[in-house]
């Protein structure tokens, strides 16, 4: 078993990864520091995994709350309906909460855990590449509104997070995908070897070979233990981890959350990102090339929606959250390996690539 660690004093917690995490009572017993436990899952992987986890649990008292999948059930309706659930079963502040899914359920889970009785223990256990390279760790959690992604939440951090790769074999290719552009931007804002990496392991990482995903997996996940060991709440490096992300929120908001996958939205925003960097001569034409290529080798979109207009990107790239007294800032790669926040950027230069 691989083990980090992300280092926040009192609040530091440890990354696992391995196959067959699920079946690891002794693990999760160490990180439950009483018998009430709830589980927060969806109606795609309970019916996988949820049975398997609470046999690891027999020792604990056990209930679950199941929720419909997808980024649009991401709100405050079921954030009030995980409250309602904790409250009805008379959950004290010495309950764990378990996070069981991808970002939507890690997400929701971890803003519920921060807000019941004013904080309580949970941990996660992501079940989709996407939660499992980037989500899960750093406590960045919250719920949308239908005007911005994740507008509403906290910086909390979990007990533990437990990543078993297992659980991918039973991820459909485009959610595999969509998880694999959360990959690629480490490579992007700060891993140039790591890029290449990705170049020359496609065919491995395609067909799931496990030695490659667990190196793949670990990778990310020590970078963004570094950033977040670095700047816990996004004072300064931490905002690097959003390349792509001011141009995908955008997407997501405006088509409807859902239609477009996260990670399919960040993907199109790493490009636009890139020819931004381009138009600026920030970045090479050629390394351009090179990250459209790594795109499109899995399937990711390069062209942001034909039906999305500039003004709609400006209407909600302007509620981002990087915004600082009015001005859009944006993260922009100035060499494969290289990346930095920007707040020159002006509507003309948008206007060229969008």
């Amino acid at each position: 078993m691989n083990t980090l660690h992300v280092e926040l004093g009192d609040r530091s917690y440890p990354i696992y990864i391995d196959a067959g995490l699920l079946s690891d009572s002794s693990l999760f017993a160490k990180h439950i520091r009483s018998k009430r436990v709830c589980i927060v899952s969806n109606d795609l992987v309970a019916p996988l995994y949820l049975e398997a986890l609470k046999n690891q649990l027999s020792d604990f008292d056990v209930d679950e709350v199941v929720l419909a999948d997808g980024e649009a059930q991401k709100n405050l309706a079921n954030f009030e309906l995980i409250m309602s659930h904790l409250l009805a079963g008379a959950h004290g502040r010495d309950t764990t909460l378990i996070a069981l899914g991808g970002g939507v359920i890690g997400d929701i889970t971890g803003f519920a855990a921060a807000c019941y009785q004013r904080g309580i223990d949970f941990i996660q256990v992501p079940t989709t590449l996407l939660s499992q390279v980037d989500s899960s760790v750093g406590g960045k959690t919250a719920v949308n509104h239908p005007l911005g992604k994740n507008m509403i939440g906290a910086f909390y951090q979990p007990k533990a997070v437990m990543i078993d790769i297992d659980s991918l074999k039973t991820l459909p290719e485009r959610e595999f995908n969509a998880g694999i552009a959360e990959v690629i931007k480490y490579g992007i804002l700060g891993d140039g070897e790591f890029f290449t990496w990705l170049e020359d392991n496609t065919d491995a990482i395609k067909a799931g070979d496990p030695e490659t995903l667990t190196q793949m997996i670990e990778t990310c996940c020590q970078c963004k233990a570094d950033i977040v060991a670095a700047d816990e709440k996004e004072g300064s490096v931490r905002a690097l981890l959003n390349l792509g992300h001011t141009f995908g929120h955008a997407i997501e908001a405006e088509l409807g959350y859902g239609k477009w996958l996260h990670g399919e939205a960040v993907a199109t925003g790493m490009v636009l990102a890139a020819k931004l960097a381009v138009t600026m001569n920030l970045l090479q034409a050629s390394d351009l090339r090179r990250i459209e290529a790594l795109i499109a080798a899995f399937s990711l979109p390069l062209e942001s929606p034909s039906e999305m207009s500039f003004d709609a990107f400006m209407s909600h790239m302007s509620r981002d959250k990087k915004n600082i007294a009015g001005k859009l800032r944006f993260i922009v790669p100035t060499a494969i390996g290289q990346s930095e926040i920007r707040d020159d950027i002006t509507e003309e230069m948008l206007q060229q690539i969008l």
